[in-house]
């Protein structure tokens, strides 16, 4: 027999597992739609039978191998970006703990710029620099917080002074730059999917593929890990061990989005947040946050194609917009709740 609280809780899991469902079929929609749209505008019935394999010619060159690498990269970069955001707000407790506030995007840019403005690699190897960059910077926040254990607001505090420190050098890298490198760095720093093909696609796929089943899988433990280690630990949860795998995987999930895409600002920050406010649940926890990360990072990057008249724009122009805009609010709801 069923208690009433067991059947609560079935109806809000199933709930909120429609809602991340729904989250993303509209993510999935919005790739279509990006697929048809354009500059040579392709009918939704021929997109269907293109990624079926049934067409040739034109339609087959435009769909697989112009629009669908970037769509893919976009799905994925997002949906990487959401898990991510979603481990660190939950490890440090506090929603605005993210890629983005505690450094690791600053030093994946630094990686990135090392390679662009001292090296002049290649697109791969620029890729390589900020996936060092981003991982050899998680690993000095690590080091360099770890006192007889990984605390949230020591993680946050030299996550931020290092990213300040990170910013300082990027800044001198960019001001000792040629004018036309110096544009080149800084439209990285940006974020873009332009240009993106399958040889950046495989990776990123392979890379998300393997992580998300190891982060979903831990992440049963973040509810209990926000009741503090003493609790947790009485609960029967590996503390330390659970903590260390699920900041490798949000760190990776982090350095592999931002090697394909670069530093997209605000995904990882809005979108654990929103799947949590919409779903009004944990129960959604990182699927929640993957689906709406996928669907935020997809939407911005049609509304960054086609917003414009003048042309295309970098997507971090409008994840930044749309994430300023939300952490805008976050900041007054808080204040307005005495946080």
């Amino acid at each position: 027999m069923r208690t009433p609280t067991g059947s609560l809780s079935a109806r809000i899991d199933l709930r909120a597992t429609g809602i991340v469902l729904v989250l993303l079929l509209l993510a999935l929609a919005i790739a279509l739609y990006s697929l048809a749209s354009g500059d040579f505008p392709v009918p939704l019935a021929d997109v269907v039978r293109t990624l079926l394999g049934e067409q040739t010619g034109g339609a087959r060159f435009i769909i697989m191998d112009l629009r669908l690498p970037r769509t893919l990269t976009a799905l994925l970069v997002g949906a990487a970006l959401g898990v991510s955001g979603g481990i660190f707000q939950n490890l440090t407790r506090n929603p605005l703990g993210s890629p983005d506030f505690i450094g690791l995007t600053t030093g994946a840019s630094t990686g990135a710029l090392i390679v662009i403005l001292v090296m002049h690699g290649s697109t791969n190897q620029i890729a390589v620099g900020a996936l060092i960059g981003c991982t050899a910077t998680s690993a000095a926040i690590y080091v360099l917080a770890y006192r007889k254990g990984s605390q949230a607001f020591r993680l946050i505090l030299v996550g931020i002074g290092l990213a300040a420190m990170l910013d300082a050098f990027n800044s001198f890298l960019i001001t000792r730059a040629r004018l036309d490198e110096a544009v080149g760095a800084q439209v990285w720093m940006i974020g873009t999917l332009n240009g993106r093909s399958w040889d950046q696609v495989r990776p990123l796929a392979l890379a998300v593929l393997i992580l998300l089943p190891v982060a979903f899988g831990q992440g049963r433990h973040l509810n209990l890990l926000s009741l503090g280690d003493e609790a947790a630990t009485a609960l029967g949860v590996p503390v330390e061990r659970t903590r260390g795998i699920l900041f490798t995987c949000a760190v990776a999930l982090a350095a592999i989005a931002t090697s394909a895409a670069g530093p997209i600002s605000f995904v990882a920050l809005a979108a654990p947040q929103l799947a949590l406010r919409i779903t009004r649940t944990a129960g959604a926890g990182l699927p929640g946050a993957a689906a709406m990360g996928a669907l935020l990072m997809v939407a911005s990057d049609w509304v960054a194609q086609r917003a414009l008249s003048t042309g295309p724009v970098p997507v971090g122009i409008a994840t930044g917009l749309l994430g300023g805009a939300y952490l805008c609010w976050l900041l007054v709801h808080e204040w307005r709740k005495g946080r």
